[in-house]
């Protein structure tokens, strides 16, 4: 079996599927790996470092498609919209693809590589269970987005994050409130915390709140009724506008206290909600930071403009987007190894095996034998097609 490596043609893109180390352990597994010449460059890997490892360099990038019986990927396509609509030439009947491809939001582009009958995985789409920890992207580039966003505050902030004792004077901590305790809240808190600032964060699942204390931040109590914040795949869930309403009601004094504050909260496939008001951001103090991790979904604030530094009343409000390929060198790798471990749970003696029976295979198969396969996506075709017939 042949697993191809390509360089990834979303603009900006700098990551890359598989690191050099990954080589060895499909090596291991009887999987020879067939890689694009300078598909690794962008992130720090060299095509000698690939060559070194076991893997062969192809010709092109076309070849790598000809050859390959299952393309590993950054971005397919549903998350790269534009350029990888090229790759659907490429793809073929028989053909496996793992990545990310956004089948939430996205079906159509299942749709199309369901017509190429090739095979196609969706790394975002892994349960959260235990044994599939190893396999989380989510996690793992929501890892990597937490520390970013502490790091792009304190750039922006013009102030010092620590509390400093000097011969002109006491300087006091800064102040940094974080949205949502998922991974990606928890390494801010960490990462803010180990700057040295005073950090207060909330979560909907008052469950969390050992987690936060745990890493040295403060738990914000707010008394609203979040039961059912989880939907069954661990991933957080829409709680109606009524929810949201009163929590940023709660949350006003809060964020009017804080110098940063840092927004994580997504739902799979749908538009993030509004936490932060253009009311909250208008009590903020003058030179205060907000970084919206939810820019891509369209925000948590309000005033959020994605890929956009919006300055509002002498606050300043970061909206990035693709955080990880700002980190490609270790993003890549911990990239890799998620989608290595995946790779290597559905090999069975050199062959790939789908198993249906098994809910990791299962959650992430998104399109099989011409077909979009993944109940949830042909839940939004069904829809689609309705709202379409119906004006």
């Amino acid at each position: 079996m042949i697993v191809g490596i390509v360089k990834e043609t979303f603009p900006g893109e700098a990551r890359v599927a598989l690191v050099p180390v990954g080589v060895q352990q499909l090596s291991r597994a009887g999987v020879e790996v067939l890689v694009e010449p300078g598909a690794g460059i962008a992130a720090g890997y060299g095509d000698d470092a690939y060559v070194d490892k076991g893997a062969e360099l192809a010709a092109d990038r076309a070849e790598v498609w000809r050859r390959a019986d299952v393309m590993l990927q950054v971005r397919a396509l549903g998350a790269n919209p534009e350029r990888g609509a090229a790759d659907l030439a490429l793809m073929r009947p028989g053909q496996t693809v793992i990545g990310a491809c956004e089948p939430l939001t996205e079906p159509e582009a299942a749709t199309s590589v369901a017509k190429t009958g090739a095979t196609l995985f969706s790394m975002e789409m892994m349960p959260r269970i235990t044994r599939a920890q190893s396999m989380d992207i989510l996690s793992s580039m929501a890892t990597i987005a937490g520390y970013k966003a502490v790091l792009l505050a304190a750039d922006t902030l013009p102030k010092m994050f620590p509390m400093m004792m000097t011969a002109a004077g006491t300087l006091a901590a800064a102040r940094v409130f974080v949205v949502g305790a998922g991974v990606a809240g928890l390494q801010a808190i960490a990462s803010a915390r180990r700057l040295g600032a005073v950090v207060h964060a909330y979560d909907v699942r008052p469950a969390v709140r050992e987690q936060v204390e745990s890493l040295g931040g403060t738990f914000v109590e707010l008394e609203l009724d979040t039961d059912a914040a989880e939907d069954a795949g661990g991933y957080a869930k829409e709680l109606g506008e009524d929810f949201y309403t009163k929590q940023r009601e709660m949350m006003l004094s809060v964020v009017a206290d804080s110098d940063v504050v840092i927004t994580t909260a997504a739902i799979p496939g749908k538009k993030a909600p509004i936490l932060v008001t253009r009311e909250m951001v208008d009590g903020m103090q003058r030179g205060s930071v907000i970084v919206d991790l939810a820019a891509e979904r369209g925000g948590n604030c309000e005033l959020t403009v994605a890929g956009e530094r919006v300055e509002h009343g002498g606050v300043t409000i970061l909206g990035p987007l693709n955080i990880p390929s700002d980190v490609p060198y270790h993003a890549s790798q911990m990239y890799s190894k998620n989608v290595t471990t995946f790779l290597l749970h559905l090999i069975d003696d050199g062959e790939l095996v789908i198993d249906l029976d098994d809910e990791i295979t299962k959650g992430t198969l998104i399109t099989k034998d011409g077909s979009v396969v993944h109940e949830r996506v042909l839940e939004l075709e069904r829809s689609g097609a309705e709202g379409s017939a119906n004006p």
